[in-house]
């Protein structure tokens, strides 16, 4: 199935669509605030978003195609769909401020300790911390997104508790990123 879609899709592709998604996932949960019907195809849209994340991965190890654009890309797109929807939602009351904060302040620290390791020629690979970080604030995002109790399950507040042990994971991989820099 990868050898199928990689003769027309790059992995570069698939990030960039990530992040052209985030406009249509924004749109939605301000248009569907009060229309669950609405909110699970935002939702749909926001999964597919997220599945980018995994496939452009497999996509770029099965063309043996690892980019320098798609390595700056990548963690970006995964950043402007995250915080971007996190903001949304803090504005739509759905969401701690404070959370929310904690993990955009993180995401910078990051950012910015990677450039200075860059310009040093050092490189701080992804850790496994980093991807599980990534996968339980796409499912907070996801659960906060649909917001209203559905298929028995109180979204919100599913939401909510993903959204503190994200943070918890947050700032433990943040913590070890600043900890396998000051090593190297």
């Amino acid at each position: 199935m990868v050898a199928f879609f990689s003769k027309w899709l790059t992995a570069n592709h698939l990030t960039t669509l990530r992040m052209a998604l985030v406009p249509f996932i924004y749109t939605g949960i301000v248009i569907g605030e009060d229309d669950q019907w609405i909110l699970l195809g935002t939702w749909l849209v926001f999964f597919i978003a997220c599945m980018t994340d995994y496939w452009d991965g497999v996509i770029a190890r099965h063309q043996g195609k690892a980019t320098k654009i798609g390595k700056l890309l990548d963690p970006v797109a995964d950043k402007i769909l995250i915080c971007s929807l996190l903001i949304l939602l803090v504005a739509m009351e759905r969401a701690p401020a404070y959370l929310t904060v904690i993990i955009i302040a993180r995401e910078l620290v990051i950012n910015g300790l990677r450039s200075i390791a860059s310009a040093e020629g050092v490189v701080i690979e992804a850790s496994s911390g980093g991807k599980s970080k990534t996968i339980i604030q796409m499912l907070a995002v996801g659960f906060l997104i649909i917001h209203y109790k559905t298929i028995g399950l109180p979204c919100h507040e599913i939401g909510i508790v993903m959204l503190w042990i994200a943070t918890g994971i947050s700032l433990w991989s943040g913590y070890k990123y600043i900890i396998s820099y000051l090593h190297n």
